[in-house]
């Protein structure tokens, strides 16, 4: 029983390369493609289950037909993690679950017009829930609209999804502590900085965070385009790497 989770977008909601913008980072990523950093999404796929990891994809329909997964799970229903799920909607066909927060204000009209979209799978923080044998538990992160980040585990896996969010509460942290994941795959959007940035982690309180949890395996993502120029110049510490799009992470 294998869970495999692969990275489909590790950029914060700019993007890189940044429309306009003639960085280092930018520059390299208009030249080759595999710098690209589109909106940060993954997929989750536990034996035969595929579920899409947020959906701020634009093209997702393209990438995803009809039939090729079982449901989304949402973190949270800003536009550059729910976009994807405007036209798809439309579609016609079998109806498609979608779990997240309980956020009533969701994105723009996407509960008033859900379409295909079954928005009634709410979850609730620590509480765990099953998708085909998947174990998932909710986890409260710090950030500006309601969002949660997921524990996944398998019977021998166990991974922490904690994007958006700037630091961690402390029933977070704890549970963490007391579950001790595999790996885990944060929110780094910034460089180091002297303060921890509003809505989004920096290299530094992802440093500080992992001297209290632990854990071997740190993967950064939705990364800014600024936060790609420090690293062009600076090694990340042991034990820390920056995801990129189309990153595969087998746990057996």
């Amino acid at each position: 029983m294998s869970l495999t989770i692969t990275l489909t977008g590790t950029g914060s909601a700019q993007l890189v390369p940044v429309f306009g913008c003639d960085c280092a980072a930018c520059r390299r990523a208009r030249l080759q493609d595999n710098y690209r950093r589109r909106p940060c999404s993954a997929v989750v796929k536990f034996n035969d289950a595929v579920t899409l990891l947020d959906a701020g994809i634009p093209h997702l329909m393209d990438d995803w037909p009809a039939g090729s997964f079982q449901q989304f799970l949402l973190t949270h229903y800003h536009m550059d993690h729910v976009q994807g799920l405007f036209p798809l909607r439309w579609g016609v066909g079998a109806t498609i679950p979608v779990y997240g927060p309980p956020d009533d204000a969701g994105c723009d009209d996407l509960f008033k017009h859900p379409g295909i979209l079954d928005f009634s799978h709410t979850v609730e923080p620590f509480v765990m829930f099953e998708l085909q044998g998947l174990r998932v538990t909710p986890l409260p992160l710090n950030h500006s609209k309601l969002t949660f980040g997921y524990l996944l585990e398998s019977a021998h896996s166990r991974v922490a999804w904690l994007s958006d969010t700037a630091g961690l509460p402390d029933k977070t942290v704890t549970f963490l502590l007391n579950n001790q994941p595999q790996a885990i795959i944060i929110d780094c959007s910034h460089e180091p900085r002297d303060e921890t940035p509003r809505n989004h982690c920096d290299l530094n309180t992802v440093v500080a965070l992992n001297e209290v949890i632990g854990c071997p395996h740190v993967i950064l993502t939705h990364i800014s385009h600024q936060f790609d120029v420090w690293m062009m110049d600076n090694p990340l510490p042991d034990g820390i790497e920056a995801g990129y799009d189309g990153m595969v992470l087998v746990l057996d």
